[in-house]
């Protein structure tokens, strides 16, 4: 152990630990802006270059950024002295200086740690702000995320993120002094580059430099169109995190109030994205059963293991990194377009509502759906099954701007036929709860056996690789779950090259799964926050009357009245797609 003085506070840390670790065991607040710790991820990002976290050491020419400086034995140590607060204050300065000055209409405004920094150091002018240059980059806008180079601080957060954690290589640091910038390779749009848009680099960025693309304008704009039927859906992890946008412990669950709320703001019709999760079910399960029932009757033709499908920033990846591999995950679209599919067919045809005149919204935690909404191939005439998406992040902003006073709101029920759901939809949102709820369907209808406990434990966990065996009364089947674009990598690897036989992939791309997706409420860096939204999603399960999706019974009457079977040629037509091979262009 080694033994230090921090502003006159004796402790002992052990060998390794930074001057910031051991400042914060003892409650010292030391400002920071590029520091970031994810330890349930293992990433630590500490490049050290904003310098807002100095402080002074006794014996020491130069002062030391606390996130990147060593206790050693002895050390005496100033977190508060005047030579440490005059060198923050300067480096905030001069950090500002290149910084626009638009924070009243920056998307970040309020949660800028940029702009928290600058407040808490009392900063209220910047010297010679009127002689400064400015550096100015051009603005890149992509369908999910747009980059401001302006506004960026070079932290390298979000470089972290999108090559350590995720590995999808998008971004990297290029340019020298003033001009440096985190960019795709060569000084390509985010839209050319690798960018799978999981938001990922957004969840983590300080300032504005990152954020996606806002929908909330065009939203209202169909509200007030009184020719216009806007329906909306609203999936799973939502409601596990609306909640922290309006002063709720994270994990509360507000899913009655956010029904409420939604009709205040206008909406014709408030559904449930667990309700087409459910329909993915029916169609991913039954793919699964078919394609375990000919391997074990010796078709050579079929491809194993099957991998979802429901996370359109993972199908950005494998479409990018393994075409040869295209055949291998489920056709289902994503319960977003399959919803989407449905609401503009059967459910338009139900009220008398043409398609053209049916506007589709979806609530999501992920801002690869804003991307996934715009693809070609999820629209009929030009005309997409699903219009708009926004993030949890702009709902908050829209009961904001509508004045609703979220707290006081009464919980209100979804509307039917397509908000009704099982405990199976819901879990959807965290890591394993795909796998589990297919798993719920696909033993019943397997074994034509009742499934008494519905509770595949083994599924469940935080471990971004977990492999399982699942029982279905003798059948053994290896399943494997990873979340995290970096896991689900080595996972693939692993199954590419032999190393594991599985019969089943279950992949999120945000860790954790849809609950720290990169449009919810930011967690920075909190995993207990994330933990919790997931516990809450498997409370909402535990307290549905139904926890199978096979048991819907709108599901039930759906394919009576208008798909007919899982897997029929209708269903395909509406509920299945297909992938394209995509080109790496990373500069790797």
């Amino acid at each position: 152990m080694i033994q230090l003085n921090i502003d006159r506070n004796v402790i002992e840390v052990e060998e390794g630990t930074t001057l910031l670790d051991a400042a914060r065991e003892l409650g010292i607040s030391i400002p920071t802006l590029c520091y970031l710790n994810l330890p349930h991820l293992g990433v630590e990002n500490r490049p050290a270059g904003c310098r807002i976290c100095v402080v002074e050491v006794e014996g020491r020419r130069n002062l030391a950024p606390a996130c990147a400086t060593a206790c050693g034995e002895g050390m005496v140590v100033h977190t508060n002295s005047i030579r440490v607060l005059n060198a923050r204050k300067t480096v905030m300065q001069m950090i500002l200086s290149d910084h626009p000055k638009d924070c009243l209409s920056c998307a970040k405004s309020g949660m800028c740690d940029l702009q928290n920094s600058a407040i808490k150091l009392g900063i209220r002018q910047i010297p010679g702000q009127e002689f400064a240059l400015m550096t100015s980059f051009r603005k890149d806008t992509s369908p999910s995320i747009i980059r401001d180079m302006d506004k960026c601080i070079v932290c390298r957060r979000c470089e972290t993120m999108c090559n350590s954690v995720q590995t999808v290589g998008a971004l990297h640091a290029s340019g020298r002094g003033f001009g440096v910038a985190v960019t795709p390779a060569f000084e390509q749009n985010l839209e050319d580059s690798t960018c799978t848009y999981c938001g990922q680099c957004v969840a983590v960025c300080p300032t504005g430099a990152l954020t996606e693309i806002d929908e909330t304008t065009k939203v209202i704009r169909r509200l007030a169109d009184s020719s216009k039927t806007v329906v909306v859906q609203i999936a799973p992890a939502v409601r596990a995190a609306l909640g922290e946008e309006f002063g709720y412990e994270p994990g509360t669950l507000v899913t009655g109030k956010i029904v409420a709320a939604l009709r205040r703001l206008g909406f014709s019709y408030i559904f449930d994205t667990d309700f087409a999760a459910d329909l993915t079910i029916m169609e991913e399960g039954m793919e699964l059963l078919g394609r375990i029932k000919g391997h074990l009757a010796g078709d050579k033709s079929v491809r194993l293991p099957i991998l979802t499908s429901c996370c359109p920033a993972w199908v950005n990846f494998f479409e990018t990194y393994y075409p040869d591999m295209l055949d291998v995950p489920s056709t289902a679209r994503s319960p977003q377009q399959m919803f989407g599919a449905i609401a503009k067919t059967y459910f338009a045809d139900k009220i008398g509502v043409e398609r053209e005149d049916m506007v589709v919204v979806s609530v999501m935690p992920c801002l690869a759906k804003k991307y996934e909404c715009q693809r070609k191939e999820f629209s009929t005439n030009g005309n997409p099954d699903v219009d708009f998406s926004i993030s949890t992040r702009e709902l908050a902003h829209l009961i904001k701007e509508a004045n609703i006073n979220f707290g006081e709101l009464d919980d209100e029920e979804f509307d039917n036929p397509l908000g009704y759901s099982t405990g199976a939809g819901v879990i959807f949102g965290t890591t394993g709860g795909v796998i589990e709820a297919a798993s719920r369907t696909a033993y019943e209808l397997y074994t034509g056996k009742e499934l008494v406990d519905v509770n595949f434990m083994e599924l469940r966990g935080f471990g971004g690789i977990r492999t399982a065996t699942v029982d279905f009364d003798g059948l053994k089947l290896n399943i494997g779950i990873a979340s995290g674009l970096g896991n689900a990598r080595l996972l693939l690897d692993k199954v590419r090259s032999g190393e594991l036989e599985l019969h089943a992939i279950e992949i999120m791309a945000c860790p954790n799964g849809c609950v720290g997706g990169g449009g919810q409420p930011l967690h920075h860096g909190k995993e207990e926050t994330i933990r919790r939204r997931a516990e809450a999603l498997y409370r909402a399960d535990a307290e549905k009357p139904l926890r199978k999706s096979h048991l819907n019974p709108y599901i039930i009457e759906l394919y009576k009245e208008f798909l007919g079977a899982p897997l029929s040629h209708k269903a395909h037509q509406l509920l299945h797609t297909h992938y394209y091979k995509k080109e790496q262009n990373s500069g790797h």
